[in-house]
């Protein structure tokens, strides 16, 4: 089995370093891409990246390596990412896996769902975009980290989101193939964000949808590793 994980805003490939580990331990191909301007690759950030390219980065990855039957993953901003990706690159995915993360729909952007979510974040977010072009990370606290030394670790490795990854409308092609492909949601409830609950409440109940509820921060995969690992094998199964 062949996974795929992508990160959410302001991270990297790094956010999965201590779950690929595990999964490959139980024979399973991991790959963990930072995105353009992101990670290991914030040398090439600018201030014009936005959503497409992220979705050509994934795109990209799944074409080189002629990936196929993969599971992939988006956490948070990456749920945007990789609807994009599993739309142009359908027959690929074996399954999606939206991790506390993004469900858009056609002509949506990130930042319509913060808005209407959470408006005074989303004001922060145009206030800064604007006039920068880049928005600064929000607390450690909001995903969940209250170890110093984990926070310690996290923070030089964050990367400011240019603003057009969040202004940037979905465009999907064929959205009958992306719905084919069948969907898991995991939903981190402590604490949530508030982010996130909008499309909990969607697909909880959608039979369309695996529906997961974990008892942890939205940086699940640092938090708590080995229980993400262990999530993610059953899903593949």
């Amino acid at each position: 089995m062949t996974y795929v994980l992508i990160h959410g805003a302001w991270h990297g490939g790094w956010a999965w370093r201590l779950v690929a580990p595990i999964l490959r331990r139980a024979g399973h191909e991991v790959y963990a891409p930072s995105l353009t301007g992101m990670g290991d690759r914030k040398h090439l950030w600018r201030a014009d990246i936005d959503l497409e390219l992220h979705i050509a980065d994934v795109v990209t990855l799944l074409e080189a390596h002629d990936l196929q039957d993969v599971i992939l993953l988006g956490h948070s901003y990456g749920g945007m990412v990789v609807a994009g990706a599993a739309d142009r690159a359908a027959w690929r995915i074996r399954r999606l896996i939206h991790f506390d993360a993004f469900v858009p729909e056609n002509g949506k952007s990130l930042f319509d769902y913060v808005a209407a979510a959470v408006p005074e974040r989303a004001a922060g977010f145009r206030k800064q975009g604007e006039s920068t072009g880049a928005v600064d990370a929000p607390p450690n606290s909001l995903w969940g980290h209250t170890d110093p030394a984990i926070i310690e670790w996290i923070k030089p490795r964050e990367v400011r989101m240019p603003y057009p990854t969040q202004t940037q409308p979905l465009r999907l092609h064929d959205e009958a193939a992306l719905k084919r492909i069948p969907r898991t949601f995991v939903h981190c409830t402590s604490p949530a964000t508030g982010t996130f609950d909008q499309f909990a409440a969607k697909v909880r109940t959608d039979p369309a949808w695996r529906f997961h509820e974990l008892k942890s921060g939205h940086d699940a995969m640092i938090l708590q590793p080995q229980v993400v690992a262990d999530l993610l094998l059953k899903e593949a199964s």
